[in-house]
């Protein structure tokens, strides 16, 4: 059950990344920038920002998942 979650958020870290753009070069990110609408980024901002609470919520859910199996 733990290994489930942990996958979800790890998962859901890399989906927000993508869509907010974080592991793009200078060139790329202005790119983007300018050929994107604004209905295109207030999107990709929704779901980037969506998928990265879904994935610190699962990581500190495994977090504590695997603190009380090992305290308890």
């Amino acid at each position: 059950m733990m290994k489930l979650i942990l996958y979800i958020g790890v998962i859901s870290i890399i989906i927000s990344g993508i869509f907010i753009g974080a592991w793009t070069d200078d060139q790329r990110q202005r790119d983007n920038f300018q050929t994107e609408t604004e209905t295109d980024k207030i999107f990709k901002t929704q779901i980037g920002l969506i998928s990265g609470l879904i994935g610190i919520i699962s990581l500190g859910v495994a977090g504590l998942i695997y603190f009380l199996q090992i305290h308890f």
